[in-house]
Order: structure tokens, then C-alpha cells, then sequence
């Protein structure tokens, strides 16, 4: 298929795909007129790096996890793809923990802001 038709097929546009191309997530091949041209995979692994870039994992981890990624939803399990997700997770955690230190200061400051 095109990229046209991969983006109405994804939701992903045009240009992004291209991104993903040039990040090594995506492949495509060139035809005589040089027009990119993408597998009947194309649309599942668009699918797969999008639900990974949601999940906060970079495009340089997602390219070493693709591997792991093929045949439908969840990651094969491998000691690399489960390092890699525990260290997103690990990542997510401390986000967590940061923003509720900001939301605790934040009530602080708009309790005593309060008339009593």
C-alpha cells in the first residue's frame, strides 16, 4: 500500500510516517516511479508503535522492542523487552511520586490562602 492509504488506514499522518521510516521503525520498499510502498504489516506495526509512544517509551527503545512487538497486542517476553519496560515503568513511578510532592505543596499554598 501506499503511504496514503496507510495513513487513512492508521490515523497517522503522512509526515509522521515518514518520521517513523526515518527513525527505523517503519520500512518500506521503492517502486519503479519511487513511491514508497508498505507491507500488509504496515498497519499493525504503526498500531504497535503508536500504543508503545503512548506508553512513554522513546523511538530509539520502540526500534529495539519492535522484535518483541510482532504477532498482535503485548511484547514477547525476552530479558531485553522486560528490562526495557521496567525501566519506563520505573521512569513513570518517579513522575508519579514528583507530582504528588507538587500537588501536596501546591494545597499547602492555597490553604493558607484560605480566610479562616
Amino acid at each position: 500500500m501506499r503511504i496514503g492509504e496507510l495513513s487513512r488506514r492508521t490515523g497517522v499522518s503522512t509526515r509522521l510516517l515518514r518520521y517513523y521510516e526515518q527513525q527505523g521503525l517503519l520500512v518500506s520498499e521503492r517502486d519503479s516511479n519511487d513511491y514508497r510502498r508498505y507491507g500488509a504489516d504496515a498497519v499493525e506495526r504503526v498500531t504497535r508503535v503508536r500504543e508503545l509512544l503512548a506508553g512513554g517509551l522513546t523511538t530509539e527503545a520502540i526500534r529495539d522492542l519492535l522484535p518483541c512487538a510482532e504477532g498482535g497486542p503485548g511484547l514477547l517476553a525476552c530479558e531485553h523487552s522486560v528490562q526495557v519496560v521496567d525501566e519506563q515503568l520505573s521512569r513513570v513511578d518517579e513522575q508519579l511520586a514528583e507530582l504528588a510532592r507538587k500537588r501536596e505543596a501546591l494545597l499547602e499554598v492555597t490553604s493558607s490562602m484560605r480566610p479562616a
